[in-house]
């Protein structure tokens, strides 16, 4: 039997349903007007102290200021304060000299420098037609001066980088010492050369790959590597990704789909935990040959997922030291309206199977530390007499079935030196040493 409501009851209900939803959007808004009036005095109290402090500075402080460094440094402190390690403040300058870099208008000399103990600019690699290829500058030679400013008092690499740098046609003056020792002195002139990140030749049975850095050109020199090496009867494969900081991780992930079986490979994991697949592999290009990673402690951010990614995903074998463990995903600069910009840590990224290698890095499977004396002599080798490579190598024969004497022998010495290099760590003596290692390892770059 039906139940007829009245119309007052009606009414009634309408209005209590009507009184309980204002009275929770009430309550709601209630809060976040309180949250909202909180944040603004938090903001203006910290304004005021920062005004406070001006004020003090600008009645009494000896010095005179510089309103624009003041400024830049205020910028740079606030994201030094969020407590994001990878935040950057780029200065108007630095972020147009960042523009023209990726444009192509703003060229090197050809070179990939790395800092050692010395203070000077070791030359790593020298690239064909550059101006530095044609001034006669080779691997070995110590970048002493640039313009007449000494190497030593420029603050790393990366200041090394900058002053090498220019716009096309422009000229810079470098002084070098060569294999004699002897200094060397020229007017270089920024032209265009052909820059690559990929280097690859046989070792034995074995497909040996330099991975320098990831950008737009890596996955098209790596495929075309890959092939070269499988149809010269490559059984196994190595993959050097030491000195490897990263680079641009769609293009990593490009790079591991033409390696790597059907999955996903990688999440962005925002600060609510909420993940995003930002990259898969299909099974299109799959390779099949056992497969060795050799890295460092300088091998970051996409470059440890490629490693991480080709151990789960293909069976990859890990040779060398633990990796930097760099997992997070920092955004492009972010133009600000004086010409600066900033760039900020906004996901961490998660491997294909879950695990996360921030703060921690990825564990080898085969440890093979540099000793003191390798350490010195990093820039020296060749992959022929690499002593990290030549393990690496090892490996990937044993991995292969085609394990030569030699390589069993350099595993044998290899393990020997892993020891030495262990002992030399623990000896107070040659703290300062294994800290000059790691530097050395830190800063290779390309100019």
């Amino acid at each position: 039997m039906n139940r007829k409501i009245s119309v007052g009851m009606a009414v009634t209900i309408v209005i209590l349903a009507m009184t309980v939803t204002f009275s929770i959007t009430m309550l709601i808004a209630m809060r976040l007007f309180d949250s909202t009036v909180s944040s603004v005095k938090e903001k203006e109290s910290m304004y005021n102290k920062v005004a406070e402090v001006d004020r003090y500075v600008r009645s009494n402080d000896y010095y005179t200021i510089d309103e624009t460094v003041l400024y830049d440094r205020l910028t740079a402190g606030y994201l030094l304060g969020t407590g994001d390690k990878y935040a950057r403040y780029y200065t108007a300058n630095a972020y147009t000299e960042l523009m023209n870099q990726q444009s192509g208008k703003v060229m090197g000399i050809g070179v990939e420098l790395g800092m050692d103990q010395t203070g000077y600019a070791r030359v790593t690699r020298v690239y064909e037609d550059s101006p530095a290829q044609e001034a006669g500058i080779v691997v070995g030679d110590y970048i002493t001066a640039i313009d007449g400013t000494d190497v030593k008092s420029l603050s790393g690499v990366d200041a090394v980088q900058s002053r090498l740098q220019g716009e096309a046609g422009t000229i810079v003056n470098v002084t070098w010492l060569d294999s004699k020792a002897a200094s060397r002195t020229t007017d270089l002139t920024h032209s265009g050369y052909t820059s690559t990140t990929v280097d690859y030749q046989m070792l034995d049975s074995v497909g040996y790959i330099k991975i320098r850095q990831f950008d737009g050109s890596t996955p098209s020199e790596l495929d075309y590597a890959i092939r070269s090496l499988t149809t010269s009867g490559a059984q196994s494969l190595v993959f050097d990704l030491r000195d490897n900081g990263g680079g641009v991780l769609d293009d990593a992930i490009s790079c591991i789909d033409l390696i790597a079986p059907e999955g996903t490979v990688a999440y962005a994991e925002d600060k609510n935990g909420n993940r995003t697949i930002i990259g898969s592999s299909d099974d299109e290009s799959k390779v099949e040959l056992p497969i060795v990673c050799l890295v460092n402690g300088n091998t970051a951010s996409a470059a440890e997922l490629f490693a991480a990614s080709l151990r789960t995903m293909n069976g990859a074998r890990l040779v060398g030291a633990t990796t930097m463990g760099k997992g997070t995903i920092q955004s492009s600069p972010q133009r600000l309206s004086d010409g600066s910009a900033v760039s900020i840590t906004v996901a961490k990224l998660i491997c294909g199977d879950g695990s996360c290698f921030d703060g921690t890095g990825l564990s080898v499977d085969v440890e093979r530390a540099l000793s003191a004396e390798e350490t010195t002599n990093f820039y020296a080798y060749t992959p022929e007499d690499d002593p990290q490579i030549q393990r690496a190598v090892s490996a990937a024969q044993q991995l292969s079935g085609t394990t030569t004497l030699g390589g069993v022998n350099e595993a044998a010495s290899s393990a020997a030196a892993s020891e030495e290099a262990d002992s030399a760590a623990t000896e107070p003596e040659n703290a300062s040493s294994e800290e000059t290692a790691s530097s050395t390892e830190a800063a290779s770059s390309a100019e």
